[in-house]
């Protein structure tokens, strides 16, 4: 039975320390400083609370935090890392540009551990689900296919460190960028007085758009304050292209000031356009 590591107990990593639970592993993470909400999640999932030596002993581990926590939380373990006697396979899941996941291998490699490239695709599993799609890259994948056997769609993406990362930032720049674009000009109709007449003709015209926004906008309300650096990571994937970086950078200023606003602005002008979208 391999231990596993997860850090840390959010929403997508305590899903994916039960999916590895409920298929046999002995899953580890870290509680301290963490919400009452993050012990309850971890508790329900069966994650074991350990200490940073301990998370450092295991066979694998996986780094699943909000973007702008990543390279961080490679800084934090550096030391324990280098300590270890036997050093546990290091996946990097989380959305960050290539270029990020470059700094963060440096910082891994420097401890002795082995470093793999990780990406997400798809939301939390739950049970009797069989995503999300994780992809890994980088020189020797073999050790993570272990992850198969423990409940996860584990899948290689050829190439070498940053190529999982480019995935990922591709994904979520169609993904979570059109529905920041539908966040925009929905906005914009309903500033104008013509948010009704949106809606119906993207009912008319537009059906699948129209029930895919009916269920991204609620999504995206509560998670707005991660996509933020998420698209700040985009914009930096997208290197030279200078309108590309443009566009992502104000989808992150969009997302930052949606997490930042009361619930009786623009949130709540979007959750009512979504509803009305569910009512036709």
């Amino acid at each position: 039975m391999p231990t596993i590591a997860v850090i840390a107990p959010g929403a997508m990593g305590s899903a994916i320390g039960a999916r590895l639970v409920e298929h046999g592993a002995r899953v580890l993470t870290a509680l301290a400083g963490r919400s009452a909400a993050s012990r309850a999640r971890a508790e329900a999932a069966g994650l074991v609370d350990a200490d940073l030596a301990d998370l450092a002993a295991a066979d694998i581990l996986l780094s699943i935090v909000p973007p702008a926590d990543a390279e961080a939380l490679a800084h934090r373990l550096a030391s324990v890392l280098t300590a270890a006697r036997r050093k546990p396979v290091y996946i990097d899941a989380n959305a960050v540009s290539p270029d990020t996941v470059g700094r963060i291998a440096g910082i891994v490699a420097a401890t002795g551990a082995p470093f793999l490239d990780g990406a997400i695709l798809g939301l939390p599993p739950k049970p009797g689900s069989t995503g999300p799609r994780v992809y890994v890259s980088g020189d020797d994948t073999a050790p993570a296919m272990a992850l198969r056997a423990f409940g996860l769609d584990l899948r290689v993406c050829p190439g070498p460190v940053g190529a999982a990362s480019s995935l990922k930032m591709s994904y979520a720049g169609l993904n979570k960028g059109l529905t920041a674009l539908a966040a925009l000009m929905v906005l914009a109709a309903e500033r104008a007085g013509a948010g009704a007449a949106l809606l119906d003709e993207l009912a008319e015209n537009e059906p699948a758009l129209l029930a895919r926004f009916a269920k991204a906008l609620p999504d995206m309300a509560p998670k707005a304050y991660r996509w933020a650096p998420e698209m700040g990571e985009i914009a930096d994937f997208l290197g030279p292209d200078a309108a590309g970086r443009q566009v992502f950078s104000g989808f992150a200023d969009l997302y930052a000031r949606l997490a930042a606003g009361s619930e009786d602005t623009e949130i709540a002008a979007l959750m009512r356009f979504a509803a009305a979208a569910v009512a036709r």
